[in-house]
């Protein structure tokens, strides 16, 4: 099995499938990082930023998107 990216980009919505996708397979670390930014209660537009490499100032819409679609996911 090989490692997850450790930083990769993410699409503008996470997978909806029932089951684990290849995409969830590469995005692990994202999700966990996500995880433990909503446990410590981040500031999501700091998480966007940083975890997903979406500006939330220039893109605010797609940001809170993705965002919340990958917590969701992560959940």
């Amino acid at each position: 099995m090989r490692k997850p990216p450790l930083n990769p980009d993410v699409a503008d919505a996470a997978p909806a499938d029932q089951v684990l996708t290849d995409c969830d397979g590469q995005h692990v670390v994202t999700y966990m990082r996500l995880l433990q930014a909503d446990s410590e209660g981040a500031d999501w537009m700091e998480v966007a930023r940083i975890v997903l490499h979406i500006d939330p100032v220039r893109e605010p819409d797609r940001a809170r998107n993705a965002y919340q679609s990958r917590l969701a996911r992560a959940k």
